[in-house]
């Protein structure tokens, strides 16, 4: 794999195992990894070898969401995030059932490309967070496939503090589907993986058609032209500093 592939890619065995690997940047969806996840994608649900697709990662870091460096300065226009909609969408409408494997901290994007798939395995160790208000930012693109997953009251929370949450909390939101201890992961894909492969690709097809039916909450071009807005306003850019410069944003009150 040459130093500037961000995605291992191995299918076997009717599953397309998908790893993101930027651990440098806690596995940030930069614009390279975003569009090797999306040309990934596109070539396992183009194989009919493929039944089930398995989204992993190496490090510790499942995903930290959208690369922060990249939208510093930029305008709501050159923000260049189009792809993120475009991943959501593709995971939830594929006709092929998606399983992540979520081992460390999901923050933002990161907890959107999570809910978007089928069946989510955490770790008891992992952690989410949607802490886009704390960075003057709104989670605007992830609400279309995070809305959809979990109770509206504990969603409704969380969006709102930014506050970071265990998996068992995940669980009890129904953010996740299966807690397992942090040695169990694979065991507990693996099975789920087993049982989704039980069943006939057309029916899983239509089966899961039926489950989306409902459509996904929201226009991703209203939540897109939102989310930009936000990253390039005031409030986003100084959050994204403030992240960067590791200091409280200037609208933390000093108690």
């Amino acid at each position: 794999m040459t130093s500037d592939r961000l995605l291992q890619v191995t299918v076997a065995g009717g599953v397309a195992r998908l790893v993101l690997d930027s651990p440098a940047n806690r596995n940030a969806l930069s614009r390279a990894l975003r569009g090797q996840l999306r040309e990934a994608l596109d070539a396992a649900l183009a194989d009919d070898a493929v039944r089930v697709v398995v989204l992993d990662h190496t490090g510790r870091v499942f995903c930290s969401g959208m690369d922060l460096s990249e939208a510093a300065g930029a305008g709501a226009g050159d923000q260049g995030v189009r792809e993120l909609p475009e991943l959501l969408e593709i995971l939830w409408t594929a006709p092929k059932p998606v399983v992540a494997a979520v081992r460390g901290p999901a923050r933002a994007g990161g907890v959107g490309l999570a809910a978007a798939c089928d069946v989510v395995v955490a770790a008891a160790s992992a952690t989410f967070g949607m802490s886009e208000v704390r960075l003057g930012l709104v989670p605007a693109v992830i609400s279309a496939v995070v809305l959809p997953r979990m109770q509206p009251p504990v969603a409704h929370r969380l969006m709102l503090t930014g506050e970071v949450f265990d998996a068992v909390t995940a669980a009890a939101g129904g953010l996740v589907d299966l807690v397992a201890p942090d040695d169990e992961v694979d065991a507990t894909v693996d099975g789920q993986v087993m049982a989704l492969a039980a069943g006939s690709p057309w029916a899983l097809a239509e089966t899961k058609r039926l489950l989306r039916a409902g459509g996904l909450r929201g226009s991703f071009d209203d939540l897109l032209e939102l989310s930009a807005r936000a990253f390039a306003g005031d409030d986003g850019q100084e959050g994204i500093a403030a992240f960067r410069e590791k200091r409280p944003a200037r609208w933390v009150p000093t108690l």
